[in-house]
């Protein structure tokens, strides 16, 4: 089979975040309706997420090693198809208990994607392009979000689809992309051939994931997914049921967080590519995010609420994330990437298995849902004091990899 264009290849892993994205966020703007179908408290809608979140947590260290034992493509799509066919499932739920079934059972087959995907596009990208590139596939993140809170708002209350609808008309995308990357992309690459025999010639082990580096990016990406995945399950109920906004606006609303963070994720993750030293940028945007926590729920003014969301967009969270995807790349093996993004995921979703529930839990306590958003914001602010600690050593392959390429290939 014709190799497919590496361009090709990444609008797909695009099209991936999107659904995954899309189906997570179609949740949120219709908590209110399913707590008052089966009669839920505060601390049940956010566990909703949270079952979600933790099979997806579970699967990201066992699928970092069957990705690079097994194929990442072939272990990327089982999980892709089980999430399509799960999200259907999830809409034909009649009780809570097997709403929470279906949700874990998506999670299952969504862990499947990050580590494998993330493995696969920062082999087949040259290191002075990675932050761009993470940057251009994780813009599928924000089109997700901000088309899985204004869809399930439209279907759900504008169009009285119920909250079921969006369910089944999101699962049949899925599945297509699924198939696409099933037959569209490869990942036995020449130079992921050339990667693995270096590894092994070079005897890497478990301690090169392990690093003082990695530990602090790992606190530091918990850290800063409190944050966002608290602010994405409750937003929208926050901006119901404090701000006073119709549940018909509040997806529109919502999506400005993910709308602001397209060109931010580019500008930082293309600066990332020009600078020597990425650790000054990372630090700036997670006090960046922290700040614009405390901001959100702090001030009254609507206007002002509204420049914290778009500004936390800009600079936050998905802001971040394609500047440490590329600095892990940076200082860990290639044949690891499946295995070191994993664990890295596995870090950051840790906290979203708690984010949801802890913010229904203070709410249910206090009456008041902006504690949760100071939570996040002091996180934030401990993460990027640790990453201070971070230091210059790392692990660059290309030099070593020039030697092993064919005479045509080799650099003139």
């Amino acid at each position: 089979m014709k190799k497919t264009h590496p361009a090709f290849v990444i609008f797909l892993f695009f099209l991936g975040w999107v659904f995954m994205y899309a189906d997570r966020n179609i949740l949120s703007p219709v908590m209110g309706s399913i707590g008052e179908e089966w009669g839920l408290d505060k601390s049940q809608l956010g566990l909703m997420s949270t079952v979600f979140f933790a099979a997806y947590a579970a699967m990201q260290i066992p699928t970092g090693f069957l990705a690079d034992k097994f194929g990442r493509v072939k272990v990327l799509v089982i999980g892709y198809l089980l999430f399509g066919v799960a999200t259907y499932l999830s809409g034909m739920a009649t009780t809570f208990l097997m709403f929470l079934m279906m949700r874990a059972l998506t999670g299952l087959g969504e862990g499947t994607y990050y580590g494998s995907q993330y493995g696969i596009s920062s082999t087949i990208t040259p290191r002075k392009y990675r932050g761009l590139v993470s940057a251009l596939i994780n813009s599928g993140m924000a089109f997700g979000i901000s088309l899985g809170f204004v869809a399930s708002s439209y279907f759900t209350y504008t169009l009285n689809k119920g909250w079921q609808y969006p369910f089944y008309v999101f699962a049949i995308p899925t599945v297509i992309v699924a198939i696409l990357i099933a037959i569209f992309v490869r990942d036995n690459t020449h130079k992921e051939k050339t990667a693995v025999a270096l590894d092994k010639q070079e005897k890497f082990d478990m301690k090169l994931l392990f690093t003082k580096n990695h530990i602090l990016v790992y606190v530091l990406i918990f850290c800063s997914l409190y944050g966002f995945f608290g602010m994405l399950t409750w937003l929208p109920y926050y901006l119901q049921t404090v701000r006073g906004v119709e549940a018909s606006q509040t997806g529109i609303i919502a999506s400005l967080v993910p709308w602001a963070s397209i060109p931010g994720a580019i500008l930082f993750g293309f600066l990332s590519d020009k600078i020597k030293n990425r650790k000054p940028l990372i630090i700036s945007l997670a006090l960046a995010g922290a700040v614009c926590q405390f901001v959100i729920p702090y001030t009254e003014n609507y206007s002002l609420l509204l420049v914290g969301l778009a500004l936390y967009g800009l600079l936050g969270k998905l802001a971040l994330d394609p500047v440490l995807i590329s600095y892990l790349a940076d200082i860990t093996p290639p044949a690891m990437y499946s295995r070191v993004y994993g664990f890295f995921n596995f870090s950051g979703m840790l906290s979203s298995i708690f984010a949801p529930y802890i913010t229904g839990y203070f709410a249910d306590i206090t009456g008041e849902l902006e504690f949760g958003f100071y939570i996040s914001g002091a996180l934030l602010i401990f993460g990027a004091i640790v990453f201070m600690f971070t230091n210059n050593k790392g692990y660059v392959l290309e030099s070593k990899m020039e030697e092993y390429k064919p005479e045509g290939e080799k650099a003139v």
